[in-house]
């Protein structure tokens, strides 16, 4: 793995935020803690809050419903014909089975997914993209790339591939 340069002077000068604040008032009241990981923590929420209503916004506007978007996005990358098993989606998106069934109903009404019986498992069904289906995610994966690159535009793509590698590497302690 290579270095990871961050310009800590250049971001020191950025202004401070509400976050520096509140670190500030802990150091004053309790100077026998270190009070730094709240700043860090505090900004990952924030800025989650954030990504979560741009990108549901983006997504709304395309006229496909947030949870549907993973479930034909899954279907659509995965590029298998004859389809998934609800395992299969299950195992990709890490939601529950209940939710899972919700999104298929809405997604199937909307006539954008069909599920069909499971030749080698009678019990089973396999999940396959409609040409509508396939229409509608391959709109909303553009409008939703679209939108991140515009969510990301105040941080350098050299900014961007190393706050991703330290990303990655916090996340691999949990996974």
């Amino acid at each position: 793995m290579g270095w990871i340069y961050l310009d800590v002077k250049r971001v020191y000068r950025m202004s401070r935020d509400r976050l520096d604040d509140i670190v500030d008032q802990w150091r004053q009241v309790r100077p026998d803690l270190d009070a730094s990981s709240m700043a860090l923590f505090g900004r990952l929420a924030r800025l989650r809050g954030h990504m979560e209503r741009e990108i549901n916004a983006a997504l709304t506007a395309q006229g496909l419903p947030v949870g549907g978007f993973d479930v034909l996005a899954t279907l659509r990358r995965t590029d298998k014909p004859q389809g998934l098993t609800a395992n299969e989606l299950l195992a990709q998106m890490m939601i529950t089975s209940g939710t899972l069934t919700h999104r298929l109903d809405q997604l199937e009404q909307a006539g954008w997914l069909q599920r069909q019986p499971n030749p080698a498992d009678g019990r089973g069904v396999l999940v396959t993209l409609t040409q509508a289906g396939c229409e509608m995610i391959d709109r909303a994966v553009e409008a939703h790339l679209a939108n991140q690159q515009k969510l990301m535009e105040g941080i350098r793509p050299d900014q961007r591939d190393a706050l991703s590698q330290l990303l990655k590497i916090w996340l691999a302690q949990f996974e």
